[in-house]
This record gives C-alpha cells, sequence and structure tokens, in this order.
C-alpha cells in the first residue's frame, strides 16, 4: 500500500472496466460497520450538510423570492425547492465517498484490515456505495418532508421521492468514489468541490432555468447530472404538472452515469490495496 501523496501505480482501461467479483453479503457487512460508527457520531455529522440546503432555501427561496416572486411561472420558493432536494442527497453522497472514504484508505488504514477477512477490496467499494446511499437517504428525505410542510409539493408522485433519492445518490457516490480512486492526496478534494460540485449547484437549473444561460452553455448545462437530479425532484413535486416519461428519462440518465462508472472504483481499489 502506498502512502498518502503518491500516484497509484498504472492500470489498464481493461483491468479498470473489468466485470468486479463483489459478494454483496461481505459487502453489507462494511455497510453495518460504518452504520455502528455513525451511531456513535450522528448528533454532529448530520447539522452541517442537512442544514446547507435548508439555509438556502430560507435565503433564496424566502428572501430572494420576495423579489423575484415568479420564476416561469410558479412561486421562486417552490421552483428552487427540488434542486435543493436533489442537492441533499448529492451532499449525502459525495462527503461520505470522498474524504471519509480517503481518510479510512490513507491514514486509517481501514481497509488494509477489512481485506485480511473474507471481505474483498471489491466488497469494500460497494460496502462504503451502500452506506452512502443511506446518507444521501438521511438528508435527502427530510427535506423533502420539510419542502411538502412548507407547502411547495404540489404532487402525490412525490411519494416515489425515495427512489428519485437513491438513484441520485448512486450517481453521485460514484462520481466521487471514481475521484476518490485516483486522486493521491487529500488537497485534492478541493478541486472536486470547488470546480465540480459549485459549478453544478451554479449553473444546473437549481436556481433558475438552463434556458436562460447563453447558447452554447445550456447543453453542458444538461450533461450535468445535478440538472437531471433536479428536473427529476421537479417532476415529482409537481412543479409544473408531472410528467413521467421525462422523469423516467432523467432518472435513465443519472443511473446510465452511475453504471458506467461502476466498475472503475472496485477495480482500482484492488489494485491499489493489493499491489
Amino acid at each position: 500500500m502506498k502512502h498518502p501523496g503518491s500516484l497509484p501505480s498504472p492500470i489498464t482501461l481493461r483491468q479498470a472496466f473489468r466485470i468486479p467479483d463483489v459478494s454483496f453479503l461481505s459487502a453489507s457487512r462494511l455497510w453495518r460497520r460504518n452504520l455502528l460508527a455513525y451511531s456513535h457520531s450522528w448528533k454532529m455529522n448530520i447539522l452541517p450538510n442537512f442544514f446547507e440546503p435548508i439555509l438556502y432555501l430560507l435565503a433564496m427561496g424566502f428572501g430572494l423570492g420576495k423579489f423575484v416572486e415568479t420564476i416561469a411561472g410558479v412561486e421562486y420558493a417552490q421552483f428552487i425547492a427540488p434542486g435543493l432536494a436533489a442537492l441533499s442527497c448529492v451532499y449525502g453522497a459525495v462527503f461520505e465517498v470522498t474524504f471519509n472514504v480517503f481518510v479510512k484508505l490513507h491514514f486509517d488504514k481501514i481497509y488494509d484490515g477489512v481485506i485480511a477477512t473474507p471481505v474483498s477490496a471489491e466488497d469494500t467499494v460497494v460496502g462504503e456505495l451502500m452506506w452512502s446511499l443511506t446518507r444521501s437517504m438521511i438528508y435527502g428525505l427530510p427535506f423533502v418532508i420539510i419542502a411538502t410542510a412548507f407547502g411547495l409539493v404540489d404532487s402525490w408522485w412525490i411519494l416515489l421521492a425515495p427512489l428519485a433519492v437513491l438513484v441520485t445518490g448512486f450517481c453521485f457516490a460514484m462520481i466521487g468514489l471514481t475521484f476518490t480512486a485516483f486522486v493521491p492526496t487529500i488537497d485534492l478534494y478541493s478541486f472536486f468541490f470547488t470546480l465540480f460540485i459549485t459549478p453544478m449547484l451554479l449553473f444546473s437549473g437549481v436556481f433558475y432555468p438552463i434556458e436562460t444561460l447563453p447558447g452554447w452553455a445550456q447543453p453542458l448545462a444538461w450533461m450535468s447530472p445535478l440538472y437531471h437530479a433536479a428536473q427529476l425532484f421537479r417532476e415529482l413535486f409537481g412543479v409544473f404538472g408531472t410528467d413521467l416519461l421525462d422523469a423516467l428519462g432523467h432518472a435513465a440518465w443519472l443511473v446510465g452515469l452511475g453504471l458506467v462508472l461502476y466498475p472503475i472504483p472496485p477495480n482500482v481499489f484492488r489494485h491499489r490495496l493489493i499491489t
């Protein structure tokens, strides 16, 4: 195992995209380990990521919303609430699979001990994926409930919100795990959040329709996974009514990206832990 700051040894495309040999039973054991650890610290850990989207809703939706009363024909707070619900899911997933996984991998050396058991390196990654989906549920669903309490939900299709949370969490967990698989130092996460997560928040249709962007920028915004997550929740919230085909299209885009990335982290982690 190399020390933090060192680059991983080269891995071929064929090695990176091989079908991972995963035991979901073994992966669930790591999920249970994380759940037990979280049960001792959840009061401290849940506050920062949970309250940031709530503060955005209060400041932007009900603060700025006093000046921008409607957007695309609906109240501003109602327009931005679904995107902030998606953002809650994103935060729940990516913080877990970036900083937390990096520390376990490089500093705490938890995975070195784990792979000495019947749990394989590939199983550890899937276990972390399962836990990140749990964290997405912890952050995403309470926001949906709060938005409903504020009267920002107009559709019974919101009952499918847990599926939207899982789809969004899966996509962003795979993005975060892929970055973590290759990143040599924890300092580079500033680039991940500042140059990837923050631009998506600002230019993916969370606070305004992407149609207001310049023509050349709209296809880039459409390709953002946060755009599809926000649109998926917007359909379930019933902001402009609910088109199930559109919702399925956005969900399929998120799942498709996640599946494309899925083989990479287990294979790279296996490569880094064993070679």
